[in-house]
């Protein structure tokens, strides 16, 4: 590594650790005073609030990386620019592009940082809200829905409970194709045991020919191995968004298009578990020819550019989130929306640069 690159890498990474360790506090604070008094009604007392910080401290610290690194870098390119390293560097023949390479590298690595840190965060805050005793009590039993399976069979069901694993009122159907003929059965009950799944109970199933012929038999005991789906998959009580994978989020909003529900609001919130991460990349390319110019204030330069630029990157994650959830857009263009236009004025900021 050159030693300019050493001068680059040292002197970002050591504002971005100050910066990424500043941040979570005043996210902290924030949360706090606007939470005390359900932390009072509630009972909790200073070592259970305490802890449940602890476990949002890595989602904390996601929402810092974006903006430590975009403070990292203007201060960074700033303070070369006005003490003419910058200038130096060029009269030896190194591009402004071959300055801010190290930069470039080290958003990689912190995006890949961030995405792992996006597997990490949900887990903290399910036990997160338990410490804090945030979850409404366990939805056990359901009534009046329909369900259908990655396979194609339609679920109607009167009610299910899940304690007991017991359903009443079942009507399974799967529609005749080129393959294999419609079935529709009808059961009183069914019941769920561990290790051999449903058994439906006193009922009819009809099998549909394809020369639009019907065979029906009566049963008192059947089991369908099709009848893949345990009782809690069923209930359908999703966790909060902030407390689901992504794996968990898709699986969810697969499950809601298949029953014909709306799936646009994890959809969205699936894209911006990616969005968020790579935005510290493209902060990075966005703030490094911004910082260039010397005749702009020093410190105060630095801060207000990006305390700007953090309030319009978010104003703009929240505006394109809540026109994604509206379906005025694609829940794909609500998550990368701000990252598109953040990196398209990058690169007129780069190719405007003197090199």
């Amino acid at each position: 590594m050159r030693t300019l690159d050493r001068l680059v890498v040292g002197s970002f990474m050591k504002l971005f650790v100050v910066v990424s360790l500043a941040v979570p506090p005043l996210f902290i604070l924030g949360d706090f005073t606007e939470r005390l008094d359900q932390y009072l009604d509630r009972g909790l007392s200073r070592t259970e609030i305490a802890l449940s910080y602890l476990y949002k401290m890595p989602e904390y610290l996601q929402y810092a990386f974006p903006i430590a690194a975009l403070v990292a870098t203007i201060f960074t390119i700033h303070s070369m620019t006005r003490h003419h390293e910058i200038v130096a560097a060029k009269a030896g023949g190194i591009s402004f592009h071959r300055i801010m390479a190290p930069l470039v590298v080290l958003g990689v690595l912190l995006t890949g940082v961030a995405l792992g840190l996006s597997e990490v965060v949900p887990r903290g805050n399910r036990i997160a809200a338990q410490i804090q005793r945030a979850e409404g009590p366990s939805r056990t039993w359901r009534s009046d829905f329909v369900y259908r399976s990655e396979d194609g069979l339609s679920w109607q069901v009167t009610r299910l409970t899940a304690s007991d694993g017991r359903m009443t009122g079942v009507v399974l159907e799967r529609p005749p194709s080129a393959e294999s003929p419609g079935t529709h059965v009808t059961a009183e009950a069914a019941n769920w045991t561990e290790g051999e799944g449903w058994t439906l109970a006193q009922g009819y199933m009809r099998t549909l020919l394809p020369d639009s012929t019907e065979r029906a038999v009566q049963f008192e005991r059947m089991t369908m191995p099709e009848m893949k789906e345990r009782p809690e998959d069923l209930l359908e009580v999703p966790r909060e968004p902030e407390e689901m994978t992504y794996a968990e989020i898709a699986r969810l909003a697969a499950i809601l298009e298949r029953t014909g529900g709306d799936a646009t609001e994890w959809l969205v919130r699936r894209g911006q578990l990616l969005s968020v991460p790579v935005a510290t990349l493209i902060i990075i390319l966005f703030g490094a020819p911004l910082a260039t110019s010397s005749k702009r204030g020093g410190t105060a330069f630095g801060i207000g550019i990006s305390l700007l630029t953090v309030i319009v990157f978010t104003m703009m994650l929240k505006f394109a989130g809540a026109m994604g959830e509206a379906g005025a857009i694609s829940p794909w263009s609500a998550a990368w929306m701000p990252n598109i236009f953040f990196f398209g004025a990058a690169l007129l900021l780069l190719a405007r640069v003197r090199t």
